[in-house]
């Protein structure tokens, strides 16, 4: 779920982007009211895009808090059932590397 909205905020951004610069560019060929009018909207589109950046880094750091507490929690839970899910990924990787 974290990925998908992470996906969808990064399309809006970079729609976002892709349009602030249509703005800039149209504001430079601009002179006036009209100008002052178009840099103000590429900058408004500029704030929301990095409103939506900031969401959601909080909510990643939210989300991997929750992951880190949780991943504790069954640790301390089930020990020895962590130590031999850790042996075999250390296996597994240990093979691999030794097929290279």
């Amino acid at each position: 779920m974290l990925e998908s909205n992470i996906k969808a905020v990064n399309k809006d951004v970079k729609v976002l982007l892709k349009d602030s610069q249509a703005l800039f560019v149209a504001a430079a060929a601009l002179s006036g009211e009209k100008a002052e009018e178009a840099r103000t909207r590429a900058m408004q589109m500029l704030d929301a895009a990095l409103v939506k950046a900031r969401e959601v880094q909080s909510s990643a750091v939210v989300k991997g808090n929750e992951l880190a507490t949780s991943t504790d929690n069954y640790v301390k839970e089930n020990p020895w059932c962590a130590i031999a899910t850790a042996a075999g990924v250390g296996l597994l990787l240990g093979m691999v590397v030794r097929k290279r």
